[in-house]
């Protein structure tokens, strides 16, 4: 029986990024994907507590919940994270209460990403508006991590982002990574990096982190998947644990 891990994604923008990563990591994995209402697509905080608000994300669910999922995850680092610590975590478990499976959110998935790589030092490269892109460093940081760079390419739109492709991606990481850093951690689930994952740790030497990948690494620890797997970086090669916790903490 296939790992099943639920995918709630907002709007239109890299969700062809799921279809990606279900091929790469195999058949005993699937990767169902609804899309959740964005009323205004826009990378601004107003804008983010709506696509991250309780209705919406309990519709959305619902019908996830239809396909037979093992664990849900909200795939919108910024849709979390704008929410605060103590936020972030009342959004997942408000969720958890709609689905009745192990939930949690882009945001919490950075996190327990970087605690399984055993990360202390990071630098952030993010599509966001600088304000955004602020909060994902207070975010970061009220769990331990240190950003010792953060980069803001000031995009407004999701839809934006979904349009840079592989040359502009790996440029992107490469112009902002610093030595000083264990790790690249890239946040929005907006941007497309699944299929280039090795080509980036490979660029920088080192871990890249990026929202679709924890998203989806975070998924199938949550539905129980143990298996370390080959060709999604670093991270899906040290294995996930297969801890069915539902506490994003």
């Amino acid at each position: 029986m296939p790992h099943t891990a639920g995918i709630l994604y907002p709007g239109y923008s890299a969700e062809d990024d799921y279809p990606t990563l279900q091929r790469l990591l195999g058949e005993d994995v699937r990767l169902p994907l609804v899309h959740t209402l964005m009323r205004e697509d826009a990378h601004r905080v107003d804008a983010l507590l709506d696509i991250g608000s309780e209705q919406v994300l309990a519709d959305g669910a619902r019908e996830l919940l239809e396909h037979g999922v093992q664990s849900v995850i909200w795939a919108c680092t910024s849709g979390s994270f704008v929410f605060g610590r103590r936020g972030a975590r009342e959004q997942v478990e408000k969720l958890q209460a709609v689905t009745g499976l192990p939930t949690s959110s882009t945001s919490f998935a950075f996190v327990h990403a970087a605690a399984r790589l055993g990360l202390r030092r990071v630098a952030v490269a993010a599509t966001y508006p600088a304000d955004v892109a602020a909060e994902f460093v207070t975010f970061l940081q009220a769990d331990g991590l240190e950003v010792v760079r953060l980069s803001s390419r000031g995009i407004i739109t999701a839809a934006e982002v979904g349009t840079l492709g592989r040359e502009e991606v790996l440029a992107f990481a490469a112009a902002n990574d610093d030595d000083r850093a264990d790790a690249l951690l890239m946040p929005d689930t907006a941007l497309h990096t699944a299929a280039w994952l090795e080509e980036l740790e490979e660029q920088l030497g080192k871990p890249v982190l990026t929202a679709n990948q924890v998203s989806a690494w975070e998924a199938l620890r949550l539905a129980g998947a143990q298996q370390a797997r080959d060709g999604l970086g670093e991270l899906f090669r040290s294995g996930t644990g297969g801890e069915r916790s539902g506490s994003p903490d």
